[in-house]
């Protein structure tokens, strides 16, 4: 059997998991090292990707090119992708609304390429059964190929592009969204003076909540920058929907009040978060 050559965009901490599992099937995986951060080439040395310099030449070399990038970014990668000619799949793997889906889809099918849309549920996909990669199109099957070892999980849900996006995005509704709702809520109680108080109800009964939901809100400071984003992309979801988007319209708000966080050292105290997330407001 041929190898199968596959590209990567990019190989960031979740996108290298995915290019991981793709050399596990079998395949071999490269990457376009022009204009990328040292920490990305670590990554894509230790892993032993294959260097095809620019996008220019990774086009010409894949069959397959799988996206994965933070949500904002999606379409401007596709459309330097198809300024290439690029003719293979387009594997779609970003956290995006569905109509944002259908409109890459539709453009990357208009230049002669085949677009399969994704969504991935779980953090980096290192352990068999963590992480799920959703996907939908004519050519979600063969997408769903590249991976076929993991141990990322993949699920083929249908052929309508968009609706492998609707699963990431409701979702990812629930779980990043229920941590910015409880940053909000110990910023209020900062704010208000009541937030020992209550930590003292939440921990009545022997509960741990108190100390979980520090951890979240202190937790999820590295990864805000990317997650309001991902915010935004749900408000739009839900709207397109027929339901209101205002409350992760607000997540998002909460996560951009603490994307200085990204490149701390180490994980911010409790206190200096609430101070951020409460400061910006009285700016």
């Amino acid at each position: 059997m041929t190898e199968r050559k596959v590209g990567i965009l990019h190989p960031g901490n979740m996108g290298i998991s995915i290019a991981a599992s793709m050399q596990n099937s079998g395949n071999a995986v490269y990457w376009a090292s022009e204009g990328r951060s040292a920490q990305t080439r670590a990554r894509a040395e230790k892993f032993s990707l294959l260097d095809a310099r620019a996008l220019a030449e990774l086009c010409e070399i894949c069959s397959v090119i799988v996206c994965v990038c933070p949500p904002h970014a999606a379409e401007a990668v596709a459309n330097q992708t198809l300024a290439h000619g690029y003719q293979g799949l387009y594997l779609d793997a970003n956290a995006i609304s569905p109509q944002r889906a259908q409109r890459i889809g539709q453009t990357v099918e208009e230049a002669g390429a085949i677009f399969v849309d994704g969504g991935i549920i779980g953090g980096p996909a290192w352990k068999p059964g963590s992480t799920w990669l959703y996907l939908s199109g004519r050519d979600a099957q063969t997408a769903a190929s590249c991976f076929s070892s993991g141990p990322l999980e993949t699920s083929v849900i249908g052929e309508e592009i968009g609706k492998a996006s609707a699963l990431k995005m409701c979702f990812a509704a629930y779980t990043k969204g229920s941590t910015a709702l409880l940053c909000a809520i110990l910023a209020a109680a900062e704010s208000l003076g009541v937030r020992a108080d209550l930590e003292q109800q939440w921990s009545r009964g022997g509960s741990d909540f108190a100390e979980q939901t520090a951890r979240r809100v202190m937790g999820v400071t590295e990864r805000a920058w990317r997650f309001a984003g991902e915010m935004e992309e749900i408000s739009a979801t839900f709207t397109e929907a027929g339901v209101p988007g205002g409350f992760h319209a607000a997540a998002a708000t909460i996560y951009k009040r603490i994307t200085h966080f990204k490149d701390a050292e180490s994980t911010p105290a409790l206190e200096s978060v609430l101070t951020a997330l409460i400061e910006d407001n009285e700016a």
